[in-house]
């Protein structure tokens, strides 16, 4: 077996082993991905992983962006939207300074430019570990929201710097001036250009009815935005989110209901296979890198790994103990002191900073060589620190994390569960005007009629008693037998079908058209 194979195979083992041991810890996949990845780097005989620098950012960026903004609560951005541009700038760019600062300072010999390279590689967050442990702990949607955009954001804005700082090492020059007028004109390019892929796309997907094509495009949806962005100097990151949160918008009225629920499907699995991949790939370079910084002391690279990723942690906690006082004292409109987060979440949100795969990606994507055909300064030491901070903070901040969130006693307030609730009754009381209208066509059959009627009207009074408008007359427990009487059925129905498959009456083929049917019915018992 050839070196690529064996590190595609020992990929996927690794993968869906150290997964499968997340779930049965009870904890989210990434922190043990980045510590199961860190110690298959030193397994004895593990090939040399080299990834092509080029080609890290333009695989596993536009995917994971794309993917995260399309999926996004748009409502509670624009609600939180002055906090959530605050933390994607100026917290950015805040982390940056004081990592770089830091590093420069106490890191021995790292200069300027490879100190902001590096601070601008950690300052975006990830928000993988973090939501999924706020939601398994029921923490408010709001919250949750605000760190997913965040990290949603944040990454345009630290990409925009580090391919600035990156600049500046492989020239040897840096002004402050043009580092500013790139970062807004990568800005405002990215979104122009994310806007018009967007559109492109919503109107090439509403003519598409094929699901395999029409999933195919959704695929190469983040790299359609990225890679002409990328290519003419504006932010590839920046227009993949774009046109994901544009996708999102338009999506459910453009895209048919079966393509929908493919597509969803296969982004799961998808956002799970490029995340995981990534912490495993680094993990995978990370002896090779620790063999190449010989030459520092490991007391020394510890002492440094620890410096940094407390700049990182304690910058954050600053900056959210901080600017809220400040716009506090500058804005005090009735609006703005609705909005207004008690110390006790913002804590929560602090300490929810976790670093992940776009910081991986960043990192991986650095350069080897400069210009003037001298090898990049300090690569391996900058992706060592990178993956130090990684592994701080996912590692200490996510296994404490849910000890934070139950000691300080943050739950949902149930509005949640109130808009759900507003959202399937909205949805049965147009269903029931719809079949008033239908009523009066030639084509439509009584009886079919007056049996969606029943079914709606039931579903109406049902989702009513759960929002405490109507008296329960016993809806949900008669709702929880008829879907246990539907499951029964259900599997009695694949049961035969199985057993006419393995008896030859009817084709492999035939059997999973049919229970792909009965699966699509079942799913609809959670409603």
């Amino acid at each position: 077996m050839g070196q690529a194979e064996l590190l595609i195979a020992g990929l996927l083992v690794a993968v869906a082993g150290l997964s499968a041991l997340a779930r049965r810890l009870s904890l989210p996949y990434p922190i043990v991905l980045v510590i199961g990845g860190a110690l298959l780097g030193f397994v004895p005989g593990m090939p040399e992983i080299n990834l092509d620098p080029n080609v890290v950012l333009v695989v596993f960026l536009p995917l994971l962006v794309y993917g995260a903004a399309f999926f996004a609560n748009l409502n509670d951005i624009r609600s939180n939207l002055r906090a959530v541009t605050l933390s994607s700038v100026g917290l950015v760019l805040a982390t940056m300074v004081a990592v770089a600062f830091v590093a420069h300072e106490l890191v021995d010999g790292l200069s300027w430019a490879a100190s902001f390279t590096l601070g601008a590689i950690v300052s975006p967050t990830d928000t993988l570990a973090g939501a999924q442990i706020m939601r398994r702990l029921e923490f408010p949607r709001f919250f949750v929201s605000a760190i997913e955009a965040e990290g949603l954001f944040n990454d345009a804005t630290a990409l925009v710097c580090f391919r600035v700082a990156v600049t500046a090492v492989v020239v040897g020059t840096f002004s402050l001036l043009d580092a500013s007028w790139k970062f807004l004109a990568a800005a405002a390019g990215g979104i122009a250009i994310g806007l018009a892929i967007g559109w492109l796309i919503a109107e090439l997907r509403a003519r598409t009815t094929d699901a395999p094509t029409s999933v195919t495009i959704s695929l190469f949806s983040g790299y359609a935005a990225f890679i002409p962005a990328n290519a003419i100097g504006a932010s590839g990151v920046l227009a993949a989110v774009t046109t994901g949160l544009y996708m999102g918008i338009r999506g459910p009225s453009v895209i048919p209901a079966r393509i929908r629920l493919q597509g969803r499907f296969v982004w799961e699995m998808l956002d799970f296979i490029v995340n995981a991949s990534l912490f495993v790939l680094v993990g995978l370079q990370l002896h090779s890198v620790v063999d190449r910084l010989g030459a520092y002391p490991p007391g020394k690279l510890a002492l440094y790994a620890v410096l940094v990723s407390l700049a990182v942690i304690l910058t954050r906690i600053a900056w959210f103990f901080t600017t809220p006082y400040l716009i506090r004292a500058l804005d005090r409109r009735p609006s703005q002191r609705a909005r207004r987060v008690g110390p006790r979440p913002r804590l929560i949100l602090a300490w929810a900073g976790m670093r992940g795969a776009v910081s991986l990606a960043a990192a991986l994507s650095l350069p080897l060589t400069t210009h003037a055909h001298q090898p990049f300064p300090d690569r391996d030491l900058i992706i060592f620190l990178t993956f130090a901070v990684i592994f701080a903070t996912l590692v200490l901040q996510g296994l404490t994390l849910p000890g934070l969130i139950k000691a300080l006693h943050v739950e949902r307030d149930g509005s949640e569960e109130s808009e759900e609730i507003r959202a399937r009754l909205v949805a049965a009381k147009a269903a029931l005007s719809q079949l008033d209208e239908l009523e009066s066509q030639e084509w439509t059959r009584d009886d079919t009629i007056e049996r969606m009627r029943s079914a709606y009207n039931y579903r109406k009074r049902r989702f009513a008693a759960r929002a405490g408008k109507i008296e329960d007359d016993g809806y949900e427990d008669r709702s929880l037998a008829y879907q246990q009487i539907v499951q029964l059925v259900l599997a009695a129905q694949r049961e035969a079908l199985v057993q006419a498959r393995n008896h030859g009456e009817i084709s492999n083929e035939t059997m999973n058209l049919v229970i792909q049917d009965l699966d699509l019915e079942e799913s609809r018992l959670e409603i």
